[in-house]
Parts: C-alpha cells; sequence; structure tokens
C-alpha cells in the first residue's frame, strides 16, 4: 500500500507533465488575480480590514467554549436540535441516525468541505441513501467520482467539452460546448432531485453565536433550495466557523466574496435559525445542527498555531500558491489542498502520514499575504517541518546520517571518498536514468554538480 507522501508524489509528478492542465489552471488563475485585485481596490483600506478581521476571529476562537454555548442554546430555543459530533465517525452516525429515524431515502447536498473532510458521501450512499450534490461544481465532480478540485471552485480544472462529454455519457444528453446549455442540463436534473428529496443536507460559512443563526452564502441559489423545499434540514458545521455578532458579518461576507472569488458581494447570502416558525412561508419542519470538533480542539490547545482555526475556507492561498498551481488540487490527497492544508492537514489526520505536506511549498509568503484574517502560513509550514522532523526520522535517513557523520569525522577516510567520488562521476552517465543510478532520485529532476577537481584546502595549501 502506497503511503501519502508518495502518492503525493507520483500524482503531482504526472500533473506537472500535463502542460495543458497547467496551462487551464494558470489561465484561470491569471482571470481570477485580475479581477480579485479590482475589487480589492474598493475597500477603504484593505489591511485595516484584515486586522479587523483577524482580531474578531482570535476573539471568537479565544473564547469559543463561550460562543459555541450561546450558538446551540440559541438555536435550541427556537427549536432546532444540536449534536455534538467529537469525530468524523461520530458525525456520520449521528447525520445516518436522524435520516433512518426520518425514513428517509434520498438526500439533496448544498455545498459542504465539512461533510468532505468525513467522507459523508460515500458513508451515506454506503447505507442505501442517495445522495445528490446540488452545487454545479460539486455535482459535476461527483459524476466523475472525484473529490472537489479546489475549496471554491471544485471542477475549475475541467474543461467545458469534459463536462459535455460526462453529460452525455451520465445524463444521456446531446454534446453541446455553450456553458449556458450545459448549465441548464445540470439545473432540469437537480430541479427534480430537489422536490423528491426527504432530506436537505447543508455547511456554513459561518455560524453567529450571538443570534444563533448559520450563514451560507453562495452564487447558485441551490443552497436555498436546500433549505426551503425538504422538510428535514440538517446543517454540519465545524466549531470554528463561529463568529461573535451578527454585525461581524459585514466585514466578513464582502472578504469572502472578494478573495474567495473576486466578487464584491456573493449573489446568494442565506440566514438559518430554526425549523420554520408560524407564518413563515417556507423552510424545514424539523431543523438539525451538527456541531464538529474532528482534533480541532487539539488545534486550539496549541497557542503556536492556534490562529489556523482563524481559516474561512476562502480558498485565496490556494489561488496564489505557485505549488498549488503546478500540482493541482488532487494531489494532495485530502479534503482541504493548498497552503491552508498543508498546515492543518497534520492536525486533523496525523502529522505522521501528512509531514510531506509542509514540504510542498517554496515559502514565498504569498498565502499569509492574502489571507484576509492574517494567518501566518508560510511561519506554520515551517514549524511543521520542525514539529515532523522533531518526531523522529525515518529508518533511511538514520542510516544515511549516521554514514555521513562517520566519513566527515574522519579526515583520512573523507579523503578518500573525495578521491573515490572523483573517479565515480566519470562513469555516473553510463547509469544515470537507470535502476543502477545510485543518486536517482536526485538526477530525475536536476543535473548532478560535478565534484571539484581541487578542494579550497587543497587550493589554499598549494598558494603556501
Amino acid at each position: 500500500m502506497k503511503t501519502a507522501a508518495r502518492q503525493f508524489k507520483e500524482d503531482a509528478s504526472a500533473i506537472t507533465k500535463d502542460q495543458q492542465h497547467r496551462q487551464l489552471i494558470q489561465t484561470a488563475l491569471g482571470k481570477y488575480e485580475v479581477v480579485r485585485d479590482r475589487v480589492l481596490g474598493r475597500f477603504q483600506n484593505w489591511n485595516a480590514a484584515r486586522d479587523a478581521a483577524a482580531e474578531t476571529k482570535w476573539e471568537a476562537v479565544n473564547h469559543l467554549d463561550e460562543h459555541l454555548i450561546r450558538f446551540a442554546s440559541q438555536l435550541e430555543g427556537r427549536g432546532a436540535k444540536v449534536h455534538w459530533a467529537g469525530t468524523g465517525g461520530e458525525a456520520r452516525e449521528i447525520i445516518a441516525g436522524i435520516l433512518r429515524e426520518k425514513g428517509a431515502k434520498s438526500i439533496i447536498k448544498s455545498k459542504s468541505m465539512t461533510s468532505e473532510e468525513i467522507h459523508l458521501n460515500a458513508a451515506l450512499e454506503e447505507a442505501g441513501f442517495e445522495v445528490v450534490e446540488s452545487d454545479l461544481g460539486e455535482f459535476i465532480v461527483q459524476l466523475r467520482k472525484e473529490p472537489p478540485y479546489h475549496i471554491v471552485f471544485p471542477a475549475m480544472h475541467l474543461t467545458r467539452h469534459q463536462i459535455s462529454e460526462l453529460f452525455t455519457r451520465e445524463l444521456g444528453t446531446t454534446p453541446t460546448s455553450s456553458p449556458e446549455e450545459l448549465t441548464m442540463i445540470a439545473r432540469r436534473v437537480l430541479r427534480d432531485k430537489y422536490i423528491r428529496a426527504d432530506v436537505g443536507f447543508t455547511g456554513a460559512n459561518f455560524a453567529i453565536a450571538e443570534t444563533g443563526m448559520i450563514s451560507i452564502t453562495e452564487n447558485e441559489g441551490n443552497a436555498r433550495l436546500t433549505a426551503a423545499l425538504p422538510k428535514v434540514m440538517v446543517t454540519l458545521i465545524g466549531i470554528e466557523k463561529v463568529l461573535p455578532r451578527l454585525e461581524d458579518l459585514a466585514l466578513f461576507l464582502p472578504m469572502l466574496a472578494t478573495v474567495g472569488a473576486g466578487q464584491g458581494f456573493t449573489c446568494y447570502n442565506s440566514f438559518y435559525g430554526g425549523p420554520r416558525q408560524p407564518g413563515e412561508p417556507d423552510g424545514p419542519e424539523e431543523y438539525h445542527v451538527v456541531l464538529l470538533d474532528n482534533r480541532r480542539s487539539e488545534l486550539l490547545a496549541d497557542p503556536e498555531q492556534r490562529d489556523s482555526l482563524h481559516c474561512i475556507r476562502c480558498g485565496g492561498c490556494l489561488n496564489v500558491c505557485p505549488i498549488y498551481r503546478n500540482v493541482g488540487g488532487h494531489s494532495y490527497g485530502t479534503t482541504y489542498s493548498g497552503p491552508v492544508g498543508s498546515v492543518i492537514t497534520p492536525h486533523l489526520r496525523g502529522l505522521k502520514d501528512w509531514k510531506h505536506l509542509s514540504h510542498a511549498s517554496s515559502l514565498c509568503g504569498a498565502c499569509t499575504d492574502i489571507c484576509p484574517v492574517r494567518i501566518d502560513l508560510h511561519h506554520h509550514l515551517l514549524q511543521n517541518r520542525r514539529n515532523a522532523a522533531a518526531s523522529g526520522p525515518s529508518m533511511l535517513e538514520k542510516v544515511a546520517f549516521k554514514a555521513f557523520a562517520f566519513v566527515i569525522n574522519r579526515p583520512a577516510l573523507y579523503a578518500f571518498v573525495k578521491i573515490a567520488g572523483r573517479i565515480a562521476q566519470r562513469f555516473h552517465p553510463l547509469v544515470k536514468g537507470t535502476r543502477l543510478d545510485p543518486v536517482g532520485v536526485w538526477t530525475r529532476t536536476r543535473d548532478l554538480p560535478p565534484i571539484a577537481k581541487q578542494t579550497f584546502k587543497e587550493y589554499w595549501r598549494s598558494r603556501q
């Protein structure tokens, strides 16, 4: 079985050789940067806004226990049922239990990266439920049986022709290269799913402690239909999504839209605070909110990297990361890709198996510069590297460094190795690129520097 690190290297290597794929991503993110920078100029003081957002999230995360209790009590006061899930497995069991209790067969979902984190769709499908993603991008990648490529743009790696071929194959539609026609095809399919769905499932962008309401921001209106039509609604929220006050959204909603998609404001911003109240024309008859920890409290206990819980999942750090632009979202092999994913995944899924992600970075600092809540991302990547080193090197590394130490501490042996190395490098071209190449890992992607004919010590001795 391949390790996550080996799989990442293989997938990243394959993607970087796919020039068409890389050009597609580079072009899409290049256009995004143009519109994003134009909208950033509308802020009176963008850096001051970032400071205010960082302070708000600091308050929210450092008083998380108080805000969560207030949020839950407000929801329950309006008839909602709040569930606390310590792990992804507990969350899956809670949600499946709600569906079984209601005799549900079909679930319509709006976009939720948290549900991707706990692999909810696969678990529900295995239990016999029909699960349909209603976000257009999520719907497309679900048909392809793929995870989302990007936090904000799940299907950004696909061309319209690939999507047309997918719809023709999976939905039996006529091929078309028109984005409008492709959208209408998905709309016709999904409208029927809305009407037939027993349960509507959503994620949440923010959870407001003051009012006990969740905030969902979207561009398609699919989340509104997901919440309005089925009789039962379930929302899954990571506990770090809490904001203290409703007025905080006056800052966070435009920031999320600007950095996430280059918009001044997202098309649809909806608030849900419980089941349908008397006099309301639509909404669920029953509302469940599942608050997910899944090792977030362990990250909360780390004062050095606690601010990574400030993340609002805008995707801005992915969009500017030179590594993400070249290796793509699927290469990371985890729900949260890019710089923020490389920071939090070792905490959420274990440092031992995911420590390689912190090395998938140029440490250029572009991610930190764009982060709307000022998470110190590139320094956290360095801290993860330090923690990985402290957790102990592999057996191969131990042997290699012990051998190096043995040679370097014995001048006569070191001198012999230099001479042997100069002789051996003459024969290296004969084995380069083959399995016999002793430095094949290095020479696969770079040239092996020749050993100098004369060392500095030898040169210095000759001058005396």
